[in-house]
């Protein structure tokens, strides 16, 4: 009974999880690459989310759960689904970049990131960081530098 009860589980989470491929680093981000940041220049409250306990507690879970997924599969680490590209690009981003309003989607290991940059440095981190993810294919970026406001 408990090897059924687990698999079920483990069925919903694989299937909810395929079903998301869009994974954003901020809540004021765009939910997906063709929108758009509302506010761009609010970037300290985009920081403050970015390190709340909060934040780094949905991390840290994402984490777990990606890699149970994978154990569960049987997976090789080079075989990721489009979600957890999505997931693990948007985590190292959002480490990385914390003032960032970027959303993250895969397909096929591509990954197209969108969103604004407080500043130059920022944004010329943002293809390297995702190539780190195992993976990744190759990256296509639509993210534009919008100075913070004073």
């Amino acid at each position: 009974m408990k090897k059924i009860a687990t698999f079920v589980l483990s069925s919903i989470l694989i299937f909810g999880a395929a079903a998301c491929d869009t994974a954003r680093t901020s809540s004021d981000a765009p939910t997906s690459v063709d929108g758009n940041v509302d506010n761009a220049q609010n970037v300290e409250e985009t920081k403050e989310d970015a390190q709340s306990q909060v934040r780094r507690d949905q991390l840290d879970a994402d984490i777990r759960a990606r890699e149970e997924r994978n154990d569960m599969a049987g997976g090789e680490q080079a075989d990721r689904t489009d979600s957890d590209l999505a997931s693990e690009v948007r985590s190292k981003l959002e480490a990385n970049i914390p003032r960032g309003q970027l959303v993250v989607e895969a397909e096929d290991g591509i990954v197209s990131i969108a969103g604004t940059v407080p500043d130059q440095k920022e944004y010329e981190t943002i293809e390297p960081l995702a190539k780190e993810i195992l993976g990744v294919k190759s990256v296509k970026t639509d993210v534009k530098v919008v100075p913070p406001a004073n």
